[in-house]
């Protein structure tokens, strides 16, 4: 074990693992180690280039805080996050597909009541939303749980506005009624671009990629019985559904965005200017 070099060190690492008791924990270990000395080795890693991995991981860790995660974003424009999804949330036929979380996600977001203005004054225009919550079986599912959040029509989420302080906007908890109901007024929501200002968005443009998003709004769903739901409603025409930077469209998760002239809007209340509508079902699958 004095004379390890780099066609031994591999295996030494390994043997320093024999005595972890966690059998998951030396596996996920073990692969990792494997696999980052054939990364090493394929590429020949320099020792400039191996300074330049660790500054620019430092500095994805402190670009990360109570509002921003950094990490997720690297883990999203990698792929790595959809690929976690599409390895743990398979959906049997039927039920609607999971895509990624995204990093703005808050767990303060207000409680609101059927039929709530969940933008508060964020600009956009008026969308009215009804979503239906149901199993598999097709029957409503009352009481569901629907998180919503999105970008405003700036392309901003609140937790990237300094000047909101802790309010809330463009987001909101709401739960299904008897008929597995959900109806809220919110934004149509727009393309926009990851943040490009810190060590993620520097890699884009290094990569030559680009740093957009297509427009979408945010959904997680759970209710007892049922697996939680992490997911998005894509809004098409965009030009950016083929090539999103985090992988997340699929085709079933394009929701039917309406336009509609002045007039009377889904809440009865009548409407000077154009507002859209949109509606969609979403298929929980059962819990297990």
């Amino acid at each position: 074990m004095r004379n390890i070099d780099e066609h031994t060190i591999t295996a030494a690492v390994l043997q320093r693992l024999e005595g972890c008791t966690d059998a998951r924990l030396k596996e996920v270990l073990g692969a990792l180690v494997r696999h980052l000395h054939d990364f090493v080795r394929e590429v020949k890693l320099t020792e400039a280039e191996w300074k330049l991995g660790v500054d620019f991981l430092t500095e994805t860790g402190q670009m990360c805080d109570a509002k921003r995660q950094e990490f997720i974003l690297l883990s999203d424009t990698l792929g790595v996050s959809m690929l976690t999804v599409a390895l743990n949330h398979a959906k049997p036929a039927g039920a609607t597909e999971a895509t990624v979380f995204g990093p703005f996600h808050t767990d303060d977001a207000p409680a609101l009541p059927q039929h709530a203005d969940i933008a508060g004054d964020a600009p956009g225009r008026p969308l009215f939303v009804t979503a239906h919550v149901q199993g598999l079986d097709g029957k409503p599912i009352a009481g569901a749980v629907v998180d919503v959040w999105q970008a405003d029509e700036e392309g901003l989420y609140d937790v990237q506005r300094p000047e909101l302080g802790d309010v809330r906007r463009a987001r909101g908890v709401l739960r299904s009624d008897a008929e597995g109901a959900v109806r809220f007024r919110s934004i149509v929501p727009t393309a926009y671009p990851v943040p490009t200002d810190g060590p993620v968005g520097r890699m884009l443009v290094a990569s030559g990629r680009h740093p957009w998003r297509p427009a979408h709004v945010h959904f997680m769903i759970s209710a007892p019985g049922y697996q939680t739901l992490i997911t998005h409603l894509f809004k098409s025409p965009d030009p950016y559904l083929d090539s999103d930077v985090v992988f997340g469209v699929r085709s079933s998760l394009i929701g039917r965005f309406v336009d509609h002239a002045e007039g009377k809007a889904p809440d009865g209340s009548r409407f000077e200017s154009p507002f859209t509508t949109l509606e969609h079902t979403f298929v929980l699958a059962d819990a297990g």
